[in-house]
């Protein structure tokens, strides 16, 4: 309780929370978003909840912060992108809003952008962290320049510890070196509940907490997720974050969103897979979307597959399952053979 109710403080101080707020909660409170970004930053500053709907939806979204006045928002990227995308977004009033958090898993710069501008959050912010660091360990907060907030994941929280370690040596890596983010201080778990070897894995001996996120720190100390350490893709020998694409992939004006894993190839060791999920009414070929990538980013990321979609397999709290996508990918391309192939 001492972690999520200071973590819950923390981050109704980093958007300026009042009793005058009125924060818009669609996320679940079972989960910490929920529970800790939204509740305990509310309950901490005296700011309205509104809840507004049973279950998420994102014209209930618009019509409850249109009808209630909110001045704030929460969301995952996923619930962001089907507010912006809904065919009736244009007739809702959302000038109250003032801020809001996007987190949860990684948010697209270009999603950022468009939900500072379009929904009129000129003060969102980000939260990193995860459940077992009660959850947030870095923020921006509504005092960060806005290139900041929409393109970073902030600073370290306050009492607070943070380092970038080579998951190899476990030595701290320059500033803008790549390395997995650890996290220690009072926001970190204890343990998990009857399960030391997972402890053991995830917490070392001075309890630092090993996130398995991949990241960057700046000489200001401003964190980037450069993605997960075990959905980094090695295609014949070099190392590939899909994050870098998903980005990038984002800035076509057809696409909606956009998720990049890695599938078996019997060549290269793996390839990358893009399943893309096209704005109401557009359409691309696979041609396309290659095209578009090519003289702008390295050809060893340009995506080998291309899969249209009209959803992704996803948590019941709105996070990206990429352990179904790769599964799903390799079924649909015909990949099993290329998967059994055995590596040291």
């Amino acid at each position: 309780h001492h972690s999520i109710l200071n973590n819950g403080y923390i981050i109704g101080e980093g958007m300026g929370f009042s009793e005058k707020d009125r924060l818009c909660i669609p996320v679940p409170f079972y989960h910490c978003f929920g529970m800790v970004l939204s509740n305990l930053a509310c309950l901490t500053h005296g700011s309205t909840m509104v809840i507004p709907a049973p279950a998420f939806d994102p014209e209930e979204v618009l019509k409850t912060i249109e009808k209630e006045r909110c001045t704030a928002v929460h969301g995952v990227p996923t619930m962001f992108i089907a507010e912006l995308a809904h065919p009736d977004f244009g007739k809702y009033n959302l000038s109250t809003l003032r801020t809001g958090i996007m987190a949860g898993s990684p948010c697209p710069i270009e999603v950022m952008r468009e939900v500072n501008q379009k929904m009129h959050m000129s003060e969102i912010v980000i939260v990193y962290g995860q459940t077992e660091t009660a959850p947030g360990v870095t923020m921006t907060t509504t005092k960060d320049p806005v290139e900041r907030r929409v393109t970073t994941v902030g600073r370290a929280f306050p009492h607070t510890e943070l380092k970038i370690v080579d998951p190899a040596t476990g030595k701290i890596v320059p500033h803008g070196g790549v390395g997995e983010i650890c996290a220690r201080g009072y926001c970190v778990m204890k343990c998990y509940y009857n399960n030391p070897s997972a402890t053991q894995a995830t917490l070392d001996k001075d309890h630092w907490n090993h996130t398995g996120d991949l990241g960057t720190m700046d000489p200001e100390g401003y964190f980037k997720i450069v993605g997960r350490l075990k959905d980094m893709v090695i295609r014949g020998g070099e190392n590939i974050y899909p994050r870098e694409i998903e980005e990038f992939l984002h800035h076509h004006e057809k696409i909606a969103d956009v998720y990049v894993v890695g599938v078996p190839d019997v060549k290269y060791g793996e390839e990358l897979c893009a399943w893309v999920k096209m704005k109401e009414g557009q359409t691309m070929t696979e041609q396309e979307v290659k095209d578009f990538c090519n003289g702008k980013i390295a050809r060893f990321k340009i995506p080998r597959y291309v899969m249209f979609v009209t959803e992704f397999p996803i948590t019941i709290s709105g996070k990206i399952q990429k352990f179904k996508m790769r599964e799903e990918s390799i079924k649909f391309l015909g990949l099993e053979d290329a998967s059994k192939i055995q590596t040291a």
